[in-house]
Formats: structure tokens, sequence, C-alpha cells
């Protein structure tokens, strides 16, 4: 009489429900997390953001705050101009949406500030110290920068709060020559920030 053939036993043994139930819901806040934040952030056009601002710390005349006021902005067209155009394309590549979800929070996030920032330029080109506006700007910028990068990667709220860092030291000492803090601010912390994004989020 022939003997039954043995039972396999597996190699371990299944998922108990409770485990199944943990890894599913770890799963769902993984995608959540990666759904809440827009991770289209494009370092490399941060880094030529930098790169604009050091050649316009070299032009801007601070003889005239008309004039100086005139090369900053007009830098910062460019600069915004740049990011945007970089951003677009980058969300593309990676499926996000610039209009919606996320991306529209975070640019919603930034919009106030920098509102802000256009208005209380108005009393420097009337002839008030220009020495303050870059630590006025860099505050408004850092301010703008934290609030959009709460639904962005975590590189971008603490470039955030290097620019509220040095806006706050450039308000309480500020420099004859204030290209030097804007050069330091929107020109040092631009390109550093932007290759730590570009390394570590992909472009």
């Amino acid at each position: 009489m022939s003997r039954p053939a043995p039972r396999a036993v597996p190699d371990r043994p299944p998922l108990a429900l409770h485990d199944r139930a943990m890894d599913n819901l770890q799963f769902i806040r993984d995608t959540m997390a990666r759904s809440s934040a827009f991770t289209a952030i494009s370092g490399g056009s941060v880094v030529v953001m930098g790169g604009i601002g050091l050649f316009a710390a070299i032009l801007a005349d601070t003889s005239s705050s008309v004039s100086w006021i005139g090369t900053w902005l007009a830098a910062a067209v460019l600069s915004l101009a740049v990011s945007m155009l970089a951003t677009s394309y980058k969300a593309k590549q990676v499926g996000e949406a610039l209009l919606n979800g996320p991306g529209r929070k975070f640019m919603l996030g930034m919009l106030p500030a920098l509102l802000v920032g256009v208005v209380l330029t108005i009393p420097f080109l009337r002839g008030a110290d220009i020495a303050l506006l870059p630590g006025v700007w860099m505050l408004l910028y850092g301010t703008a920068i934290t609030g959009g990068g709460a639904f962005s990667v975590r590189t971008v709220p603490a470039m955030g709060g290097a620019f509220l860092l040095l806006g706050t030291i450039a308000v309480v000492f500020p420099l004859p020559d204030p290209n030097l803090w804007m050069a330091i601010g929107f020109g040092g912390l631009h390109v550093v920030f932007g290759t730590l994004i570009a390394r570590r989020h992909g472009g």
C-alpha cells in the first residue's frame, strides 16, 4: 500500500490580515504624500536664476535708485520667465499639473508675499534709501518660497528659510553697496539650492 505524498510546506506563512492592512495603509499614505507635493521644481532653472542675480549685481548702478531698482526688476522678470518655462516643461515630463492640485497650491502660496514685495518697492522708487531694499526683498521672497514650499519637496522651504535668515541679517546690517547682499542672496543662495534640487529631484 503506497504512502500518501507529503504536503509541501510553504517557505513562510501567508501574511496575516492585519499585516496586509498595514501594508495597504502604508501604500495609501505614500501615494497621498506624493500626490500632495509639487515635485516638478526645476533645480537647473534655479541655478540659472542665481546666475542672473550675480550678473545683475555687476550691472546694477547704485548711484540712481530708479536705475538700480529697474535693473533688479528686469532680472526678476527674466528669472521668473526662466523658472516658469523650465518648471512647466519638467511638470509635463513627470506628469504633474502646473495649474491644478499641488502645483496650483504651490503658486498661490507664493503669490501674496510677492505682491507685497512689489507694493513695498514703490516708496524706494520715490527716493527712499535702497540700502534696506535687499533685506526687504529677501524677507518677502523667503516668505513666498516658504509658503509655496509647504506643497513641494523639503529643499524648497529650506531655501525659503535661508532667504528669511539672510534677509533678517541684511535688514539689521545694511551694506553701503546693496548689490553685495543681492549677490549673496539672489545669486549665491539660488545657485546652492538649485544645485541641491537638481541632484536630489532630477534636474
